[in-house]
């Protein structure tokens, strides 16, 4: 057209030489033509996103700094793969939904990800600090003033000085004036030093108040000034800036002091060698967090320390990381197979000096282990995570919104997540964006605060959580009655939008994504600090968190040496507020040191019980003789003479079934007897045939108190969960509320003996070995546990019914997660819940086409049996199922998803026996045939729209016309 060639070959040639007219029509044919930037492995939908093109002469993609924690992307040598879309529909859809600024929300759990990181953190923290050294001395009336001044010399960007604002003079910064500066009109004046997690909440408030447009600006403005100050900073690290604290080496003799008396306890038989060996661990751990701590505050010491700023700004590095540049490296776990915390899993030689000072031989060797650990962690994890995913992907594939309101009346009952007293999601995050199922009222004001049916957003969350509301019940996909997808209403806020969701909107997929990415995401995070060992230290005291009245329940104490033991298991110790409402409750353990009399106020902080957090006692209940059962050496238990103490021991060892070691206590006056069945490694700590008075040890465990907190041990945890699989070693459960009768003993096994209030009896049975968890004359509530270990999913959902179970489940995996700080919205989990409990079992087929032990949908059972009534006939009966997600997706409706997914052989064998057809409602088999995806831009409201390029709007490129 140009008339600067007028052959193809010519053409090539010119190109091949770059000539500026190639550039220019280069320019001419991408102007407002988008393409999509894709970042292996597409973990989520904002892996891929649009952006408008700008040429440049180098053989790079240059990308914003913004949209890298999105793409998860650095620049050591990523490479991203470039994709232009060419049809008008897809040129619309690019700048109507995949442009990178229309993508500033995490899909899982609604937090901006365009959030700065790095340089930019650095920079502005860097920016708003105040030197504490200084005081304020001159004085300005308008900011612009201080920032001239600035620019001209006479105050450093860091000084105090007074400004005049809202009638007083206040203390701030010429660099804090700076960044207010670029703060949209309306928001308040910042006079803090900003750290990464308080940009993040600022521009969420910039959002709430200001709206999309202006925080793309904003944001364009403070990666400058990030980058800026960064620079002007100059802000760079050396050996110096790592300070030693100068006590170090006393606190560290001292603790190879109080390390020898462990071990010459050990030798003197005072202790066990579980014991030994846990307490030695616990002193260094204990030694190295508090060097941690001198090490944090010597740093702390100068604002201006590189090393302290990037760790205070959130920038780069962590306490823990920081503590090994300069406290003690400390303990150093080995790789274990297993999660079961065995003695041994942590090297008890701990590392004493740190990077600045140099490993010595030994200990480098040491280290190599947990770095190699780390590597290889990260090799085999990643595949696993990605398993998982696709799993997720294949079991909620075909969840779509697919109308505004399915009109159910049920819905949930939302509480905060507490994990040992610990709130560890509260309330408001787990019910804004959410729609309310009833009104919700504050009781102090009696007022409506959200009326049923609305959203509850996130300021009226606040005030509904500050207002004391404990529970509160939502709409939820859980209870969604629409039958192949869900509703507007149940599922409520797009986290990714912050507007209610869209009909059309693929939530499965979503939901699959959100919980799946984290998963990669972990597993490739644990060789950042080289298999350094953190064990949450046992708990070892409950101390009041909100105060208030105590009231014992279930609980026998004795006065021991003047002070209140607690001999019984299952004892509670609550909280109770002026109206006698329960505002907190603790298990007490056997054992414990009841500090806090009943019916006494206590303040939050104040320690209620104390107890060994490595020992499990058995307290003798009553004074009296001890009797010696089944306790036969070398068949029950074994006589050790501790070869380094020289005195004996008897522990419980592995032994036949027949045999149920115990030790009796008898009263000869009164005629009372208690019987104390002993699990395997109990070490028995009196003599056959002493007097005992109430209170005495007659025997010890050891607690399991060391918790994995890598999620290496959380992803199994996910998977077993996800896919409904029965634990190793359950516990026992029972099925009635009643009172523990007795406790018997038995050839083979021990039986505890339940009695319901109607006189019902049940009789369980308990494997060798187990721990019991209750004592004779306890009240037991249907679904508790009787022995120690997890729970089985199909008992919960058998004997407490399916809400109890959704509860279960959505608990335990946020946990997993929460643990490992990683956010992920409870609408996500409970999408996959609501695929594990689609089917349900038909026990009696009664007059309706099903045959007896056939899964079925229950939407299908629902229909089918209120066509059987209508009909004057007999319906079916059924029980619900719990399915895993290989398994949901596997009997999933579309035979085509279903064969894509696993095992194609056999199920395609079976839809051929069964003649299925299908439909093709899901994404997957759509794609699998060719069609357009039956969801977002594809959802057969928006397919009759036509597209069509109007002539005068010709010029301007993209913009349609329907």
């Amino acid at each position: 057209e140009k008339g600067y060639v007028h052959t193809i070959r010519s053409g090539k040639k010119l190109i091949e030489k770059g000539t500026p007219e190639v550039w220019e029509a280069l320019e001419e044919v991408i102007k407002g033509h988008l393409v999509l930037l894709n970042r292996a492995p597409t973990l989520h939908r904002i892996s891929i996103q649009a952006f408008q093109p700008v040429l440049h002469e180098s053989k790079t993609i240059r990308i914003h700094p913004l949209v890298c924690p999105a793409y998860n992307a650095d620049f050591d040598g990523d490479t991203m793969s470039v994709f232009v879309p060419l049809s008008l529909e897809s040129l619309l859809e690019a700048r109507l939904l995949m442009l990178s600024s229309h993508n500033l929300f995490a899909p899982a759990d609604g937090r901006p990800i365009v959030t700065p990181t790095q340089d930019i953190v650095l920079g502005v923290y860097y920016l708003t600090l105040m030197d504490p050294k200084k005081k304020p001395e001159k004085k300005f009336y308008f900011p612009g003033e201080a920032i001239q001044a600035y620019e001209r010399g006479y105050v450093k960007l860091n000084d105090p000085i007074y400004l005049y604002k809202g009638g007083e003079f206040i203390v701030t910064t010429p660099g804090r004036l700076i960044f207010n500066s670029l703060l949209p009109e309306g928001i308040p004046f910042v006079n803090e030093e900003i750290t990464k997690s308080k940009l993040a909440s600022l521009i969420t408030t910039i959002i709430n108040k200001k709206g999309k447009d202006r925080i793309v600006e904003f944001l364009d403005k403070l990666k400058e000034l990030g980058f800026h100050y960064a620079t002007i900073g100059g802000i760079s690290m050396g050996m110096a800036d790592v300070k030693v604290p100068p006590k170090k080496w006393d606190i560290i003799e001292e603790a190879r002091k109080e390390a020898e008396k462990i071990e010459e306890d050990y030798r003197r038989g005072i202790i066990t060698m579980g014991e030994r060996y846990n307490q030695i661990v616990d002193l260094w751990t204990r030694v190295s967090d508090e060097i941690a701590d001198l090490m944090l505050q010597e740093l702390s010491s100068d604002p201006f320390n590189p090393v302290y700023m990037m760790m205070a700004s959130e920038a780069r590095g962590s306490a823990q990381q920081i503590r090994q540049l300069g406290g003690m490296r400390g303990l150093i776990a080995r790789p274990r197979k297993k999660l079961v915390g065995a003695v041994g899993e942590i090297i008890e030689t701990p590392i004493l000096t740190n990077f600045r000072e140099g490993l010595t031989v030994l200990e480098y060797f040491i280290s190599t282990h947990g770095g190699r650990k780390g590597l290889a962690d990260t090799a085999l994890k990643t595949a696993e995570a990605g398993y998982l995913t696709r799993r997720l992907v294949d079991v909620a594939q075909d969840i779509v919104v697919r109308e505004e309101d399915c009109g159910t009346l049920n819905g949930i009952i939302m509480r905060a997540l507490e994990i040992g007293g610990k709130v560890i999601i509260p309330l408001r995050e787990r019910i804004a964006g959410r729609i309310a199922l009833e009104d919700i009222r504050i009781p102090s004001l009696g007022d409506v605060i959200v009326k049923a049916g609305e959203e509850i957003t996130p300021e009226k969350a606040e005030i509904i959580e500050e207002a004391g509301v404990e529970e509160v019940p939502i709409r939820s996909v859980l209870t969604c009655e629409n039958r192949i997808g869900v509703c507007q209403k149940c599922y409520g806020r797009d986290l990714a939008t912050g507007e209610m969701v869209e009909v059309g909107q693929a939530v499965g997929i979503m939901a699959a994504q959100a919980i799946g990415e984290p998963g990669t995401q972990l597993t490739l995070r644990t060789f950042h600090i080289g298999g350094m060992a953190t064990r949450i230290v046992g708990e070892s005291q409950y101390q009041a968190m909100k105060g208030g009245r105590v009231k014992f329940v279930n609980l026998k104490v004795i006065e021991k040496n003047g002070q209140k033991l607690v001999l019984n298991r299952n004892g509670w110790l609550i909280l109770l507020d002026e109206e006698g409402k329960e505002v907190e409750k603790f298990k007490i353990p056997v054992g414990a040191i009841i500090k806090v009399e009943e019916g006494v106020e206590v303040k939050s902080g104040d320690v209620l019980v104390e107890w060994d957090p490595y020992v499990r006692p058995f307290l003798s209940e009553i004074d009296g003789k001890v009797e010696f059962e089944e306790i036969i050496p070398d068949i029950t238990v074994k006589e050790e003479i501790n070869r380094e103490t020289g005195l004996k021991e008897m522990v419980i060892i592995e032994h036949r079934p027949q045999f149920q070691p115990a030790i009796r206590v008898k009263n000869e006056k009164t005629g009372e007897e208690r019987i104390y069945p002993l699990p395997i490694n109990t070490h028995i700590v009196v003599e056959n045939g002493v007097e005992v008075k109430a209170g005495d040890m007659l025997a010890k465990t050891m607690r399991e108190v060391v918790k994995a907190t890598d999620i290496t041990g959380g992803l199994p945890r996910v998977s077993e969960l996800f896919e409904a699989r029965k634990p190793k070693d359950p516990a026992v459960v029972t099925e009635i509320d009643g009172v523990v009768k007795k406790i018997a003993r038995e050839e083979k096994e021990r039986k505890i003996i339940i009695e319901a209030d109607d006189g019902e009896i049940r009789e369980y049975r308990v494997p060798p070995g187990k721990h019991i968890e209750v004592d004779v004359g306890d009240r037991v509530e249907a679904g508790q546990k009787l022995t120690d270990g997890p729970v089985v999913l199909q008992e919960i959902l058998r004997i407490e019914g399916e809400r109890r179970l959704q509860y279960h489940l959505l608990n335990e995996i946020q946990e997993v997660y929460r643990l490992q700080g990683v956010k992920i919205n409870d609408k996500h989990i409970e999408l996959i819940i609501r695929q594990m409990l689609k089917k349900v079992q038909i026990e009696d087929p009664g007059d309706t086409n099903f045959l007896w032990g056939e899964q079925v949908d229950k939407f299908k059972f629902q229909e089918e049996n209120e066509r059987v009534i209508r009909e004057g006939g007999r319906p079916a009966q059924a029980r619900p199922l719990v399915l895993g997600i290989t398994k949901a997706s596997l009997s999933s409706s579309s035979f085509i998803a279903a064969a894509s997914f696993q095992e194609t052989s056999r199920v395609l064998t079976r839809a051929a026996v069964y003649a299925q057809r299908d439909e093709l409602k899901g994404i997957k088999e759509n794609v699998i045939i060719g069609n357009l995806i039956p969801a977002g831009t594809g959802w057969r409201e928006y397919r009759e729209v036509e597209v069509v390029k109007s002539a005068d709007l010709e010029s301007t490129g993209t913009e349609g016309q329907t």
